[in-house]
C-alpha cells in the first residue's frame, strides 16, 4: 500500500465502492484511489443487510432523478462493471412500489404525486375501486389512495452491485486496504492524512467519509458535526401459501413495508421514534414483528392472516435526523473533506449518482451531470432543511 493518496475513501460499502469506481473509470482522473474497509466480508454492512429495493417514488426532485439515473444503471449494467467477460447479475425483480394511504395522509401522497409526474415519472394514483381491481387480494378499508410505480421499481440483489462495483474498481486501479480509520490529522485547514488502526498514518489529497452508520463519528474526527446517526432496522421472513398476483412492494399507510423474496416474503418497519436509539447491535428486535408488523399487514392483506414466520436479521440505516436526505460535497470550510453520508435507508439504490456526482466535484469542482447542490452540507448549517417525505 502507497504511503499517500489523492483521494482515501472511508468505507468500501456501496457508496464508498461506487465512489472509486466512478473516479477509476474517469476519462479526466488519472490519481490513485484507496478504499479503507473494516470489514471485507461485509457480514455487518448496511448494503448487504438492506431489503435491496429501487423507486422512484420520493418527494424531492433530487431523489427521483437520482433514482432515475440508477435504474439506468441497472438495467445496462454490463456496460459499466464487466470484468474479464463477467458482468454482476443483479435480478432486478420490477415489481413496483404501492404506497397507500389514509384520507390523513391523501395531500401528501398527491403532491408526491405532482412531483413524480412532473419528472415524468411511469407512477399512477388509484382510488379504492382501482387498488381492488387490480389487487383482490388487498383489503382497502380506511384506504383513500394509493400510488403505483408502473415501471422502473422494484428489488434487486444489493450484494452483487456491491461486489460489481468493487470488482470493477479494482481492476480500473483502486486499492482496497481491511483496516480503520481511527483519525484524521489536519493543518492549514486540509485534511493531510488519515490515521488506520493496523497501517498507520496515510497521506491524502481528498478524503471522503462514506463510513455509512459511522459517518458521524468519522466526520467528528475531524472536528465537524453531521446529524447522521446509526439507526437498526430489523427485517423478518415468512411464508405464505395464498396465491397473491402482481404483489408489489406494499407500504401501509403505518409505514409497514411488505414484498415477494423468492417463494417468500419479507417485511419490517421503522421503530416508533421513542424506541429508536443510536446503536450499532445487530440484535433483531422480534417484538416490532409480534406487536406492529403482523397485525398491521394481516388487516391490509387478510390471506397474512395464517404465514408461517421464518428467519430475520438486523442491519443500519444512516439516518439523518435533519431531514432524511443524503449529505454530499465538501465541507464548505475544510474543503477536501467529502461527505457521502445519510441515505436514511435509500443509499444502495441512490449508490450510481452519488458515486458519478462525487467523481465530477472531486474532479471538475462542481456537478456535470445532475445539480445535486441543493444537498450540500451547508444547508444543515444553514438550518435550511430539504425534506424527504417518502422515507420507508
Amino acid at each position: 500500500m502507497r504511503k499517500s493518496y489523492d483521494v482515501v475513501i472511508v468505507g468500501g460499502g456501496v457508496i464508498g465502492s461506487a465512489i472509486a469506481y466512478f473516479l477509476a473509470a474517469s476519462d479526466a482522473f488519472s490519481g490513485t484511489v484507496l478504499v479503507v474497509e473494516r470489514d471485507p466480508t461485509y457480514a455487518g454492512c448496511s448494503t448487504t443487510l438492506s431489503a435491496g429495493s429501487i423507486r422512484q417514488q420520493f418527494s424531492t426532485s433530487e431523489n427521483i432523478e437520482i433514482s432515475k439515473f440508477g435504474i439506468a444503471f441497472l438495467r445496462d449494467i454490463g456496460a459499466h462493471l464487466t470484468v474479464d467477460g463477467e458482468a454482476p447479475e443483479v435480478a432486478f425483480q420490477e415489481r413496483g412500489f404501492l404506497f397507500l394511504a389514509d384520507p390523513e395522509g391523501l395531500p401528501i401522497l398527491r403532491g408526491n404525486h405532482e412531483v413524480q409526474r412532473a419528472h415524468d415519472c411511469a407512477v399512477a394514483l388509484l382510488d379504492p375501486d382501482e387498488l381492488t381491481a387490480r389487487f383482490p387480494w388487498l383489503n382497502v378499508d380506511g384506504i383513500a389512495a394509493g400510488s403505483l410505480g408502473l415501471a422502473n421499481e422494484g428489488w434487486f440483489d444489493p450484494y452483487a452491485l456491491l461486489r460489481g462495483f468493487r470488482r470493477k474498481a479494482r481492476a480500473l486501479g483502486a486499492d482496497y486496504a481491511t483496516d480503520e480509520a481511527v483519525a484524521l490529522a489536519m493543518a492549514s485547514g486540509r485534511v493531510q492524512s488519515v490515521a488506520l488502526a493496523a497501517e498507520g498514518p496515510v497521506g491524502c489529497g481528498v478524503v471522503v467519509n462514506a463510513a455509512g452508520p459511522r459517518a458521524g463519528q468519522v466526520a467528528a474526527m475531524a472536528g465537524l458535526e453531521l446529524p447522521v446517526h446509526p439507526r437498526k432496522r430489523s427485517v423478518f421472513v415468512f411464508e405464505c401459501r395464498a396465491e397473491l398476483p402482481h404483489h408489489p412492494l406494499l407500504i401501509n399507510v403505518d409505514g409497514v413495508y411488505v414484498r415477494p423474496e423468492g417463494p417468500s416474503f419479507i417485511c419490517g418497519v421503522s421503530p416508533p421514534p421513542d424506541r429508536d436509539p443510536d446503536c450499532l447491535d445487530h440484535e433483531v428486535e422480534y417484538w416490532l414483528f409480534e406487536d406492529i408488523i403482523w397485525p398491521s399487514i394481516a388487516h391490509r392483506v387478510p390471506a397474512y392472516e395464517a404465514i408461517k414466520p421464518g428467519r430475520a436479521w438486523a442491519g443500519h440505516y444512516a439516518y439523518n435526523t435533519f431531514d432524511q436526505n443524503a449529505v454530499l460535497g465538501p465541507h464548505p470550510d475544510l474543503t477536501n473533506f467529502y461527505f457521502a453520508n445519510g441515505f436514511s435507508g435509500h443509499g444502495l439504490q441512490q449508490s450510481p449518482a452519488v458515486g458519478r456526482a462525487t467523481m465530477e466535484r472531486i474532479v471538475h469542482g462542481a456537478y456535470q451531470s445532475l445539480d445535486l447542490s441543493r444537498l450540500d452540507y451547508t444547508r444543515i448549517a444553514a438550518g435550511a432543511p430539504v425534506v424527504e417525505q417518502a422515507v420507508v
